[in-house]
């Protein structure tokens, strides 16, 4: 699994580039076993097609779910095919006339630095967009996820508490500024000090729950004196055990990701408490709703992105990458977002811009 760019002379004499891609087999864990880096020739665009050049590439939780063959929302990838996932690109070589040498656009090219694309799909971002890997962050699939799963199915309320797990990853964080905007009370959880003091110093959320602590359960039910009106799920687990007897009557609970529960491979040990869940929801007319962002709300991404824009411009939203250089290391950058090892978007620079 070495990692090496190849560069070789062609019969021509000009350099030939080698594009370097990881490519799946999966097992149970995601290692060096099932995940392999392979070098190919880059392939010459034909016509009515350009050659794009992976400058950056997104991580994110839902790509675990796309790794089984577990029935889920999206097929799995094919063993042997390149691992998916969206990418900010620059196109290196077109022989398509919409497209010229060093346009940058918003892809799903994969975990691999070259790709042919016939262009269908791919969304400009200008020439010299100011912070092009935004568009895979805060201005793409995590902050659009964020908007509409809180403002759509949470419908905060000003004055309600809102509690939002994961607070500094690129959907917590986002979920927990717009409801601030919105005028509730936000209490994040998150994992560590350093993360938890980030949320309420940097992004102005009222408090933060380190979930890691012995006595998680009580600071979180101190935090929210007033119960839960809108929990934004993302994690599962022990923090929604602590959560649940907490949600008041009526509360919404927008579902976006479990990322807890990604590895597993079998129910967790312990009583069956579906029952009590049932009951709950039922007793306190609790809303749970799951959501799938482009296959439920494509057609609302104007909407988002004109208010997103508008509130980066104005300072009233704030954005944290976490930026891998090394794309030898996209697969410990992977499983390190899964341990929520990351601080902010995780984003892997494949290459340098052209």
């Amino acid at each position: 699994n070495a990692f090496s760019i190849g560069i070789e002379l062609d019969n021509a004499g000009l350099l030939q580039k080698r594009n370097s891609g990881y490519y799946t087999h999966f097992g149970k864990k995601v290692n060096d076993n099932n995940v392999v880096l392979k070098t190919n020739s880059v392939p010459a665009p034909k016509d009515g097609e350009v050659l794009l050049r992976t400058i950056y590439l997104s991580l994110d939780p839902y790509m675990r779910g796309r790794m089984s063959d577990a029935e889920s929302y999206a097929d799995p990838v094919k063993i042997g095919d390149v691992m998916v996932g969206a990418t900010v690109c620059q196109v290196e070589q077109s022989n398509h006339p919409d497209y010229q040498k060093g346009e940058w656009v918003l892809a799903y090219t994969g975990w691999q630095e070259y790709a042919i694309s016939d262009t269908e799909g791919l969304m400009k971002l200008g020439k010299n967009p100011e912070n092009p890997s935004y568009a895979l962050g805060i201005m793409g699939m995590p902050g659009f996820t964020a908007y509409m799963g809180l403002l759509d199915i949470g419908e905060p309320k000003q004055g309600e508490t809102v509690v939002v797990a994961a607070a500094t990853g690129p959907v917590g964080a986002t979920v927990g500024q717009i409801a601030k905007l919105k005028g509730c009370k936000v209490v994040g959880v998150a994992g560590g000090k350093e993360k938890c003091q980030h949320a309420v110093k940097n992004l102005g959320f009222d408090a933060c729950i380190d979930h890691k602590a012995n006595d998680f359960a009580e600071q979180l039910s101190a935090a929210c004196n007033n119960g839960i009106d809108v929990y934004y799920e993302n994690v599962g687990g022990h923090v929604f055990d602590a959560v649940l007897p907490l949600l008041n009557t009526k509360a919404r609970v927008p579902l976006c990701g479990l990322v807890s529960q990604y590895n597993a491979t079998e129910l967790p040990p312990g009583p069956d408490r579906l029952s009590m869940l049932m009951g709950q929801i039922l007793t306190k007319r609790i809303k749970m709703q799951g959501f799938i962002i482009f296959d439920d709300y494509a057609h609302r991404y104007d909407e988002f992105a004109k208010d997103m824009q508008a509130w980066l411009s104005e300072g009233k939203v704030k954005y944290k990458e976490h930026l891998e250089a090394d794309f030898e290391n996209t697969l410990n950058a992977f499983n390190a977002m899964l341990n929520g090892e990351n601080f902010g978007k995780t984003v892997v620079q494949v290459q340098q811009p052209i």
